[in-house]
């Protein structure tokens, strides 16, 4: 699939998922801030994500889990560069280059961008 084909499917999912409409979604619209995604609204995503694209998604390999509650992970409400670290190494679909420069976690949402779904996409199809 071009990514251009893999684009068209994701904006689908979302469109469905979130109830918005299709020229809200644009490779850099954040899940949360732009399109109003909660976190059962991910759960939804992924099932849809499976079911569109043929494959099957792990436990927290789309979005992170429990990096907020580990104290290695964040301190002062920051995400230290070990939690950074780990996400990267998780979420390799995400960038994490602007985040790292102010790694508040209230500011994390804000690399699950549509863009971020796209490359994970393409990451699984690429396996597969």
């Amino acid at each position: 699939m071009t990514r251009e084909e893999i684009f068209g499917k994701v904006r689908e999912v979302l469109v469905d998922a979130l109830g918005v409409d299709e020229d809200e979604v644009q490779p850099n619209t954040t899940l949360t801030a732009d399109l109003g995604a909660e976190s059962i609204d991910f759960l939804d995503i992924g099932f849809k994500l499976e079911q569109a694209f043929g494959f099957k998604i792990g436990q927290a390999e789309l979005f992170p889990q429990g990096v907020s509650q580990d104290p290695e992970y964040v301190k002062d409400g920051k995400v230290t560069p070990k939690g950074i670290a780990a996400m990267k190494e998780k979420l390799p679909h995400f960038d994490f280059s602007e985040f790292e420069k102010d790694p508040q976690l209230a500011k994390v949402a804000q690399v699950f961008t549509v863009d971020s779904l796209c490359r994970f996409v393409e990451r699984k199809l690429s396996k597969a």
